[in-house]
């Protein structure tokens, strides 16, 4: 026989369970809620089907799904929070493009970067024309969400939402349209890559081929290594400065032998025929550096230097802040300190360690020199591997206040009744940019490792899709199962697949571009990192991966800011 005591405590029991599911005003059930949201769509989106997933993008729909049923929370701190994740997404997407946002125009870039700014203009454009087409039937924010699907754009579905806001829109979400156009959008980038393949007839195995005789005749400015003896007497007596002088060329001598002992160099070391020197320099100067110093000659320097116990080389790395934006040519390491500078790995990339060239806090630093003048070196460089552990959270949060105050304002255009802002997503993308590229020339560190950025870019994505899938679901199968969902679908297909057709024609028939390079500009022209995987799993080499690389940066940039735009100026 039950007590009233135990009822009554049973009673309150499902009081409180109650409360933590239902109770939108509970700090309890937000965080609960997107928890479970959070955490169930980010393994489904693990699910593979024919080797593509969706990743976190699931959690939008977890989202829907939770918001259907009823769980939701109070409305304003969903807004908050939804900000907030794409606030914090947008700038560290920023930080990571931004020191390859102006390098991605070099050379050819340049051409790449104006097909996929063709794919972009030309998803807009069947977009529009779909939206006059049916004569207004998908409105222009919905047209929008469905836009960015059909692109697989995340963070342009936020700068919309962020624009709606500016407008009080009071109309059914966007992101709606935006998951109905995704899934059939991954599928349409990778159906694009195959259909012009088999139109353009693609050789497979002589695009391989061709991607190897280029690596292999184009080489880049990586350090090369080289042994040379002093065979031109019209450099005896004139000393190392000179010769880089007569040369215009920058290379490194790390190491010397002069009368059958080792030395390091500096600027001011005579050349005498016969002196053997040990040179980094530029891959591209090897062959002029040699012809006009003498001939190469095998030496086994690593034998020598055990031999010479006074003489060491060591990587070092940059941790002081102080350093953060100085050339190698400031801190004059030869005659100050002893020692001679050959290469700067950054990012696991070997860099020629030429006298213009910037050091940045996470750099390491490849020195030669006397264990002492190493140390010293060592000392002023910082080589604390602690120090990078900590993120610079004054650099993110400067840069987020930056971009906010950026974003907020209002800039003038002709023909519109008010100005437009660049708001919450393009402010902090912008300012976030120009921080990655130029921070350190206002002492900003903006080092931070790849892990920390994808945290912090992975949390933004997450809170961002889980706000909007839970205001989008009270509404969902009202506005799309039971309205126009497939027709979304089919306008979304339309806008992937038309743009990466022609653009692909004309990147093939017109610029030549190799297939391999081709499928990861597509991927990256839509930011889709399945496309991507597709693409590197297809190609067995780093060609997809260049191509996405170099548009990347400024495909994103784009998308955020149209999606943005065509709001302000097409809804407004």
């Amino acid at each position: 026989m039950v007590t009233f005591a135990a009822f009554k405590k049973k009673f309150n029991i499902m009081n409180w369970l109650q409360d933590l599911l239902t109770n939108p005003d509970s700090i309890a059930h937000i965080v609960a809620l997107y928890s479970f949201v959070i955490a169930a769509g980010v393994l489904l989106g693990k699910i593979k089907v024919f080797g593509i997933s969706l990743g976190v993008t699931f959690v939008l729909f977890v989202g829907i799904l939770a918001g259907h049923f009823g769980f939701t929370g109070n409305a304003s701190i969903l807004s908050f929070i939804q900000d907030f994740g794409l606030i914090l997404f947008v700038f560290c997407i920023g930080l990571q493009v931004g020191p390859s946002f102006f390098s991605s125009f070099k050379k050819g870039g340049i051409s790449m970067n104006l097909i996929a700014v063709g794919i972009v203009a030309l998803n807009i454009a069947i977009a529009l024309i779909m939206y006059y087409a049916l004569q207004g039937r998908v409105e222009i924010p919905m047209m929008v969400g469905v836009l960015c699907g059909a692109v697989t754009n995340t963070p342009g579905l936020g700068a919309a939402n962020e624009a709606l806001s500016q407008l009080d829109y009071s109309g059914p979400e966007i992101a709606m349209g935006y998951a109905c156009a995704y899934p059939l959008g991954v599928i349409g980038i990778i159906l694009s890559m195959i259909v012009i393949r088999y139109i353009c007839r693609v050789d497979m195995g002589k695009e391989a081929a061709d991607i190897q005789r280029g690596e292999e005749a184009n080489p880049h400015l990586k350090p090369f290594i080289v042994s040379l003896e002093v065979q031109n007497e019209a450099l005896v007596g004139k000393n190392l400065s000179q010769v880089q002088k007569f040369l215009a060329r920058d290379f490194v001598c790390s190491r010397i032998i002069q009368d059958g002992e080792i030395h390091i160099p500096n600027a001011n070391t005579t050349l005498h025929v016969g002196d053997k020197m040990y040179i980094v320099c530029a891959e591209d100067d090897s062959e002029a550096i040699a012809a006009f110093i003498g001939p190469q000659v095998d030496m086994d320097w690593e034998d020598l230097k055990q031999q010479d116990k006074t003489m060491v080389s060591r990587r070092i790395l940059v941790t002081q802040p102080n350093i953060n934006g100085k050339t190698l040519g400031e801190l004059h390491f030869s005659s100050m300190y002893g020692v001679n500078v050959t290469r700067v790995n950054r990012s696991g990339m070997d860099l020629f360690a030429s006298r213009q060239l910037t050091l940045q806090v996470g750099d390491r630093v490849m020195v030669v020199g006397p264990q002492d003048a190493i140390e010293r070196v060592a000392h002023l460089l910082g080589n604390q591997l602690k120090r990078l552990d900590h993120p610079n959270i004054v650099t993110i949060f400067v840069g987020i206040l930056c971009g906010i105050l950026f974003g907020s304002l209002p800039i003038a255009i002709p023909g519109m009744p008010t100005p437009v802002k660049l708001g919450l997503a393009g402010g902090p993308l912008i300012i976030s940019i120009l921080i990655g590229r130029f921070g350190y020339k206002v002492k900003l560190v903006t080092y931070t490792t790849m892990s920390a950025n994808l945290m912090l870019r992975e949390i933004g994505i997450v809170l961002f899709l889980a706000s909007v899938g839970l205001k989008a679901g009270g509404n969902f199968v009202q506005t799309v199962v039971e309205g126009d969902g497939l027709l979304y679908v089919g306008i979304g297909f339309l806008i992937t697949f038309i743009p990466l057709l022609v653009m692909g024609m004309v990147a093939r028939w017109y610029y030549k571009l190799n297939y391999f390079t081709l499928m990861g500009l597509i991927a990256g022209s839509n930011t889709d990192p399945p496309a991507l995987a597709y693409a590197n799993q297809t190609a067995g080499n780093d060609a997809p991966a260049v191509g996405y690389s170099t548009v990347y940066p400024l495909a994103m940039f784009l998308r955020i800011l149209t999606a943005q735009l065509l709001i302000l100026l097409m809804a407004g």
